[in-house]
């Protein structure tokens, strides 16, 4: 499941930008293979911090929520990407790539929850948390060790 489109990526670019990024050639068009390149990449970067916490890709169908966050983000990584191909990147690309990441981290420790009405699965992978019922411990190893 894909968080954006290469349509997604030339609306936030817009199309002399998206040309210019992604044309190696110099035909004047867009490279959708050097786009969907850096899509990818975006998105998998996305799922490797998500995949922490949450099983990946997020259904983005059940979870509408979550989709414009998802987009927003990988956009920025995308948009990077397609930047670094070329000598400079744009300082306010820099910037967005930057928060994103560290957003991206939060997720990835728990600090921050992907916001969604209804439950996103858990990443099964990984392990599985003990958990103890029952009274707390009466005696402790230092109170044995006395003994």
């Amino acid at each position: 499941m894909s968080y954006i489109t290469n349509n997604d990526i030339e609306l936030r670019l817009g199309t002399a930008r998206y040309v210019q990024l992604s044309d190696d050639t110099g035909s004047g068009t867009a490279d959708a293979n050097v786009v969907a390149e850096a899509r990818d990449g975006a998105q998998a970067e996305v799922d490797s911090y998500l995949a922490r916490r949450y099983a990946v890709p997020i259904d983005l169908t059940t979870h509408l929520n979550v989709s414009p966050l998802l987009k927003s983000i990988t956009l920025d990584l995308v948009e990077y990407r397609l930047h670094a191909r070329r000598r400079e990147i744009p300082d306010d690309v820099v910037v967005k790539r930057t928060a994103a990441v560290v957003w991206l981290q939060r997720v990835a420790k728990g600090d921050v929850s992907l916001p969604s009405v209804a439950e996103i699965d858990i990443n099964a992978a990984t392990g599985i948390n003990a958990m103890t019922t029952g009274n707390e411990r009466v005696l402790t190893r230092d109170e044995l060790a006395d003994h």
